[in-house]
């Protein structure tokens, strides 16, 4: 059995390493290539082209690599077609993926997709051409297969890997422990994303929140959680002055660790956010868009959902604040901040809320979805 993954982006490379594992256990003479990031590549999949070539984000983003994208679309479709796999598998990064899918589709691949494009909040029109362009759907919410069964597409519900994975973290005292955080004293998190254009718009809002979060909370502990350690220098070079004088502690590569053993969590906008929730630890999420995508975004009104984080998205219901561009300032973060530690009834209730979905998207994702792809080309 052949198959080929192709993953866009570093949460992809998670997800597809994963499932290349759970089907390697299954079939172990199963051959595994496509583009791959480097977890991928220790599960065994063998890279045809590598995840950085297609690492971007943002409309405007999109646009300025269209023609690069398009000839490595191109390329890659080629190389498909000339190994004659048994099913292509694309995993999120769903305007590469899709497209692809659809061309290969015409061309007697059989398709599918490991998690749903985010058609609940952004361009829901697409539905009906994602049903045309795939064979099975594979989603990370259990909302999302009742959205594609109207339009004749097999969609099932395999869990989310975060829920998987967070279940190992260390509860809070341990993680304080293992981080040197107080036992007791408050301890506010503070993410500006993870990609360099996130870093940028959000390094001196961090800096400026810092400093009023430590004059508003003098005994309070304040971490910036970083992903990488070249983001260090990035975030000093544009606030290091106020970053310092608000005391604030950097920890890289510890997000999950980080999360677990805060009272409260400032996060941009993204998959974090979901981490966050799942993890108990209250949010008050923010972000800033690029102007040109900003702007482009409300004039072709692409937005549909009410919410944009997924603590929201999933509760359906402003679980969570929710502060974006303009309304993203230390002001409003650090008041909302303040909201969260005046409140502890406010705290239980989001926990009990975060109990509840941690249950439901824990379910083995990868062993789930490794099945029903298996169990769709006839493997038992």
């Amino acid at each position: 059995m052949k198959l080929v993954l192709c993953a866009g982006e570093t949460s992809g490379d998670q997800i597809a390493a994963d499932l290349a594992l759970e089907l390697k256990r299954r079939v172990p003479t199963i051959e595994l290539a496509g583009l791959a990031g480097p977890a991928m590549q220790r599960a065994g999949v063998e890279a045809w082209f590598d995840l950085d070539e297609l690492n971007v984000m943002g409309l405007s983003e999109v646009i300025a690599h269209l023609p690069r994208l398009l000839r490595l679309r191109r390329d890659f479709s080629r190389r498909i077609l000339a190994w004659q796999p048994d099913a292509f598998i694309g995993v999120d990064a769903p305007d590469f993926n899709l497209g692809l899918a659809r061309r290969l589709r015409k061309r007697g691949v059989t398709t599918m997709h490991y998690v749903s494009p985010s058609v609940w909040a952004w361009r829901a029109g697409r539905i009906p051409k994602i049903a045309r362009s795939l064979d099975l759907l594979l989603t990370l919410f259990p909302f999302e297969p009742e959205l594609y069964r109207p339009h004749g597409l097999e969609a099932e519900f395999v869990g989310h890997h975060l829920a998987d994975e967070l279940a190992k973290v260390p509860d809070r005292q341990a993680a304080r422990k293992t981080l040197g955080f107080s036992e007791s004293s408050p301890l506010i998190a503070l993410l500006p994303g993870s990609r360099g254009g996130e870093l940028r718009r959000h390094a001196r809002l961090i800096g400026e929140t810092a400093l009023r979060l430590r004059a508003r909370h003098p005994a309070s502990e304040l971490a910036l959680l970083l992903a990488r350690e070249q983001d260090r220098a990035l975030m000093s070079e544009l606030a290091g002055e106020a970053m310092e004088q608000a005391g604030l502690r950097i920890l890289i590569g510890q997000t999950r660790l980080g999360l677990r053993a805060a009272d409260l969590a400032i996060a941009a906008s993204g998959t974090v956010t979901l981490e966050a929730f799942l993890l108990g630890c209250p949010l008050v999420v923010y972000y800033r868009l690029a102007p040109s995508t900003y702007a482009m975004a409300r004039a072709l009104r692409l937005v549909k959902s009410q919410h944009v984080s997924l603590p929201n998205i999933l509760t359906r219901q402003a679980l969570v604040p929710e502060c974006l561009q303009h309304e993203a300032t230390a002001e409003r973060l650090s008041k909302e901040a303040q909201h969260w530690l005046e409140h502890p009834a406010r705290v239980e209730a989001y926990r009990e809320q975060s109990a509840r979905w941690a249950d439901t998207l824990a379910r083995g994702a990868g062993a789930r979805a490794a099945d029903a792809i298996l169990a769709h080309l006839g493997h038992a």
